[in-house]
């Protein structure tokens, strides 16, 4: 199953009033919305004046024969090679077809339009000098649903320029897309949609290319997949400790106000809001005073998570509604200066903070999941097992888990730092920055897979202790995870149940579910 995926295109947001953009204001929220759920989207007027004011300034120096990166000297170790005024056209062509070597899977359709979206916010800021209507073509194109082929592999992370050239080559007529779903030429596409192909002038190829939209856009759609899978693992954790019959002390809001970190407080709420009304909640289990940590430090683990998260969302929100454009082109001072804007490290290093993170929740998902197949923890039996002289329970499940876990780990470790000198040693750091995106991205995939099996197990020991009152929240949750797989009361298929658990956390179904309880 695709996990990188949440629900389609949604027909009420596909109808609504578009998303206007201006340069300023895009949240990970709105990427989301934009990419996967079809909203529409328009151009302020404002930001068409800005970057035709600074489009006056390209060709003002390039009348000028002012040395400008990219407008009329080359790029990367060619930046002292001269590139005459009749050969603009030749010039951005060739730099979109030399810069197309992107490798590995293609982008899914809302990855496509999560990079478009990205990089036509920046382009309104003014600085990137390139032609209004090349900006426009970008909203055509998510309006329209025309969406290039790209290839997630192959940049490395100081501006995506080796995958973002098929975006250019299809508003020239070349190259592939998909039209709603449907591959085709990107030719065939524009004429289907009555676009005509664009040219291209001094500046424009470069500006498409030299962005990191990838990262960015994909990395956009990974943060609001963090922050649900973050709500999941509270609750998942919530329905175990109701399964264990622990303690809920440590969700005492006292204990957190002396060390109030918002994600450790955010954490605390939820799971207060979901067991508000259960048995456990009402009463305190006087056998143990504290459980293990796994189910004790929920509100300080998830809640790191939760701060690293937010660390990390308002670091690319800044970049999506920035310029990282080089040369950034400054109308108000008429220059056009090099620079480095486009090297995201400080973001990235919040994406490998948040992998790092999201392995600390998998770990604690992982115990609590083998804590409650141990019955010296539960009194319930082993592997939570309904009849331990016949039916072995989810004894062999625990090899999954660790497996999964075992890959996030790996996922989680560092990979910025990583790096050639490239171009004739001019290049000489990176950042990774789609590959670090693209693993934190998989982590969330993979414990989605691990919260599906601690499920499992959670409704399996509520079931077995039986009469149990559950909360608000953990009632609806547990509910949901029985509409996909039902009391094990025989040896089954245990895979079956973990996909069928899964889809329910990759639709969004199981959250929507608790979110309408404990709204009630």
């Amino acid at each position: 199953m695709q996990r990188s995926k949440m629900p389609g295109r949604d027909p009420n947001l596909a109808a609504s009033a578009p998303l206007m953009l201006t340069g300023s204001g895009l949240t990970v929220q709105a990427v989301r919305a934009v990419a996967r759920h079809g909203l529409p989207v328009a151009v302020e007027a404002a930001a068409v004046d800005r970057m035709a004011a600074a489009r006056r300034l390209v060709f003002e120096l390039a009348q000028q024969d002012v040395p400008v990166y990219g407008l009329n000297r080359g790029v990367g170790w060619n930046k002292d090679r001269r590139i005459d005024a009749t050969r603009f056209a030749d010039y951005n062509r060739n730099l979109l077809l030399s810069h197309d070597v992107g490798t590995g899977p293609e982008a899914s359709e809302d990855e496509v339009r999560a990079v478009l979206l990205a990089r036509l916010n920046g382009l309104l800021l003014g600085h990137a000098g390139t032609e209004p209507a090349i900006a426009l073509r970008y909203a055509e194109f998510l309006n329209l649903r025309i969406h290039p082929v790209l290839h997630l592999r192959g940049s490395v992370g100081a501006a995506d320029i080796t995958s973002l050239s098929p975006v250019g080559l299809a508003m020239i007529g070349e190259g592939e897309v998909r039209l709603d779903g449907r591959r085709m030429s990107a030719a065939e596409a524009l004429g289907r949609t009555g676009l005509a192909p664009l040219t291209l002038g001094p500046k424009d190829a470069l500006a498409i290319v030299s962005s990191n939209a990838l990262s960015a856009g994909t990395g956009a759609l990974g943060l609001a997949d963090t922050a649900d899978i973050l709500e999941l693992a509270d609750l998942a954790s919530a329905l175990s400790l109701e399964a264990l019959g622990g303690q809920t002390g440590p969700l005492d809001p006292a204990v957190h106000r002396a060390r109030p970190y918002r994600g450790q407080m955010a954490s605390m709420r939820l799971l207060r809001a979901a067991l508000e009304g259960s048995d456990l909640e009402a009463r305190r289990n006087a056998e143990t005073l504290q459980d293990p940590l796994s189910f004790r430090d929920v509100c300080q683990i998830h809640g790191a998570a939760r701060d690293a998260l937010a660390y990390t969302e308002e670091l690319l929100q800044l970049q999506l509604n920035s310029s990282d454009d080089n040369p950034c082109v400054l109308p108000e001072e008429g220059r056009i200066v090099s620079c480095a804007n486009f090297d995201p490290l400080v973001w990235v290093l919040g994406f490998e903070m948040l992998g790092g993170a999201l392995q600390h929740v998998s770990r604690s998902s992982a115990y609590r999941m083998l804590k409650l197949g141990n019955p010296a923890f539960t009194g319930l039996s082993r592997f939570l097992s309904p009849d331990e002289e016949r039916y072995i329970g989810f004894g062999t499940v625990q090899k999954t888990v660790s497996a999964l876990d075992a890959e996030i780990r790996h996922l989680a470790q560092p990979a910025s730092g990583d790096f050639l000198s490239l171009a004739g040693d001019i290049e000489d750091h990176a950042t990774n920055a789609p590959y670090v995106v693209a693993k934190t991205r998989q982590i969330i995939r993979l414990l989605s897979d691990v919260l599906a099996v601690e499920l499992l197990h959670a409704a399996q020991a509520v079931d077995l202790r039986g009469g149990l009152r559950l909360g608000r929240g953990t009632e609806a949750v547990y509910r949901s995870v029985r509409t996909a797989a039902s009391f094990m009361a025989e040896d089954r298929a245990v895979s079956a149940d973990i996909r069928s658990v899964g889809r329910l956390i990759c639709d969004g179904s199981l959250l929507r579910a608790a979110r309408a309880a404990m709204a009630d």
